[in-house]
């Protein structure tokens, strides 16, 4: 039996901010929505499946203005960075990106984020939910260094798909499919200036429009709409299906400040003994040199469909609790259940049999490698 989550009704009202998109996407036909990062962010215009093959074979346009940006300026910008984060991201050139962890003290991830450069003394963050720019702002106050952190006038949408380059292209020119990935343009299109870059949360070809005026949003969107309309361009809202199968992290729900970066496969992303100083930097370098209790890891799961999870369900192994699902969902390409689940590492190993205890009974569950299926990164030759 199929569990179907609860999904109450969201009264909209002024406390919460609506993107410079939201009318666009009202008359699109967004039929729910969610408060995320204190902003209203679409969650469905048709329905989760219909929108997820849209995403993996052909394009489609996500509001994500929730998505606010943490400007960082100033002559320390870079030193002040590289406190906010333990990656060293001193190479990393303007006009460039990089994915990011945020630690505290204790080497818990406030977020990631993706970093974008753009100016030597310039930089954006880009987190995901949760109040980074406070947090950024109280390091700054204490850092004595020459910085300003604030929040720009800047509202993500996200073209992704594998005809995403065609839209691209189509908007922008070549400089869309001469783009590397995770490199970034500062650029206009009609006047509406923005930042175009190689990212994105779908795990398929796309691109991130940081509309740089938010009095345009209706503008833009419409535009990438028109210019897509050939390539059959879809709404939609960010796919919880193609992020599970491409293990692409949630935060608050995969990630969470209990977690350091190797529990949740972003050790990677550490340059433990990088020479400045960063914020969690002795407890970081603790957890690398005796590893981590707990991680992270892909399960396949057991019987009919699931709709998904609307709480931390518990794991067992054995009779006992060793962990919690954070996300999951039955994939249609795949064509069976798969979920994310954080677990004691005695109970980590491909191969390892778990027990998930959902609100329709006991799932048997398998570990597996992940990702399921792997992120595209590379526009064919030819578009």
């Amino acid at each position: 039996m199929t569990t179907e989550p609860f999904s109450p009704t969201l009264t909209i009202g002024p406390r919460v901010r609506k993107s410079p998109f939201f009318d666009a996407t009202v008359r699109a036909g967004a039929r729910a929505f969610t408060v995320y990062n204190h902003m209203y962010l679409p969650t469905g215009y048709s329905d989760p499946v219909s929108e997820y093959w849209s995403i993996v074979n052909e394009v489609s346009l996500w509001d994500v203005a929730c998505e606010r940006q943490v400007e960082i300026t100033g002559p320390d910008a870079l030193a002040f960075t590289q406190l906010l984060t333990p990656r060293d991201v001193s190479a990393c050139l303007v006009d460039r990106c990089r994915y990011v962890v945020l630690t505290d003290e204790a080497g818990g991830i406030v977020n990631d984020a993706i970093l974008l450069r753009l100016a030597e003394d310039h930089f954006w963050l880009s987190p995901g939910d949760s109040d980074v720019v406070l947090w950024a702002q109280g390091v700054a106050a204490r850092s004595g260094m020459a910085v300003r952190v604030g929040e720009p006038d800047v509202s993500p949408l996200q073209l992704q798909g594998p005809k995403a380059p065609h839209v691209a292209r189509k908007l922008f020119g070549d400089v869309a499919i001469d783009m590397g990935y995770f490199h970034m343009r500062q650029l206009e299109l009609d006047g509406i200036p923005l930042v175009l870059s190689r990212t994105g949360w779908s795990g398929e070809l796309g691109y991130e429009l940081f509309l740089r005026e938010g009095s345009r949003g209706v503008e833009l969107w419409d535009k990438c709409m028109a210019a897509g309309a050939e390539f059959d361009i879809k709404p939609a809202a960010p796919s919880t299906i193609r992020s599970i199968e491409g293990a692409i992290l949630s935060y608050g729900s995969d990630i969470t400040r209990a977690d350091n970066p190797w529990t949740v496969g972003l050790g990677r992303l550490v340059d433990v003994d990088k020479e400045c100083d960063y914020i969690g930097k002795t407890a970081l370098q603790k957890i690398a040199a005796n590893g981590t209790s707990r991680r992270l890891v892909g399960v396949d799961i057991d019987g009919e469909p699931l709709a998904g999870n609307d709480a931390f369900w518990e794991v067992l192994a054995g009779g006992r609790v060793v962990g919690r699902v954070s996300r999951c969902v039955y994939s249609p390409r795949l064509e069976k259940n798969i979920g994310l689940v954080n677990v004691s590492v005695d109970c980590a190993d491909v191969g390892e049999r778990l027990t998930i205890e959902t609100p329709g009974g006991l799932r048997g569950a398998t570990v597996v490698p992940i990702p399921w299926i792997t992120s595209e990164t590379k526009i064919p030759e030819g578009i």
